[in-house]
Formats: C-alpha cells, sequence, structure tokens
C-alpha cells in the first residue's frame, strides 16, 4: 500500500507532489487547509530534501503537522523542526496510524484514524 494510499484510508485528502519545488508550490496554494504534510527525505529531482521541505513547512506553516520518512538516512541534530515525526522506510500502514495518532490531536483527526485503533 502506498503512502497516499495510507493517508486516504485514513481518512485524509491527500494531494501529491514529486519533487520539493512542487510540494511547495501546493502548500503556497493551500497552506491554510492542509493539516498534515508527510514526505519522504528523498525527494528528486532537487537539490533540496524533504527534511529543507519540513523545515519550510513548519516555518511558513506553522499549524501543519509533519511527518517525515526515509529508509535511507536518519535525521541529524536540527534535521526535523520540533514537533515532526520521523519513521523509518518500510513501514507498515499500523505504524503510520500510530505516529499520526501521536502527531495530531484528536479533534483534527479525521473519522476513519479515529476508529482505526478503537
Amino acid at each position: 500500500m502506498s503512502s497516499a494510499e495510507i493517508l486516504e484510508e485514513a481518512g485524509f485528502r491527500v494531494l501529491e507532489a514529486e519533487s520539493v519545488d512542487q510540494a511547495v508550490r501546493i502548500l503556497q496554494a493551500n497552506g491554510n487547509g492542509i493539516r498534515l504534510l508527510f514526505t519522504d527525505v528523498q525527494m528528486p529531482p532537487s537539490n533540496r530534501d524533504g527534511f529543507e521541505l519540513a523545515r519550510t513547512c513548519a516555518d511558513a506553516w506553522p499549524d501543519i503537522h509533519i511527518l517525515v520518512a526515509s529508509g535511507l538516512v536518519r535525521p541529524g541534530d536540527g534535521d526535523l523542526p520540533e514537533g515532526a515525526i520521523f519513521i523509518n522506510k518500510p513501514f507498515s500502514a499500523d505504524l503510520v496510524y500510530d505516529r499520526l495518532q501521536d502527531l495530531l490531536p484528536t479533534d483534527e483527526q479525521p473519522a476513519p484514524l479515529r476508529q482505526v485503533f478503537k
């Protein structure tokens, strides 16, 4: 199951980006309506990565919750903005649901996500 499918199953409407630049454009156009940024660290083709995207998002849209994933690298000091959560790949849908429940206040969780672990 892809990350987008996991999020859709949890009740999120998903906006996908293939690069950091495209993700920033999506955030600029929709930032006030976005609750969650879920990014991989590696996002080609770009000289920027998901850590930079996470920091940019946190600075410009502090109300957006951030989940970062990678199977190749782990975050170093200063890579993740405060409050962001990192998960290793490969991950299961259950792990993503668990981390989303940790990350999002209950009143910001879509109904399907709130039901996952009841």
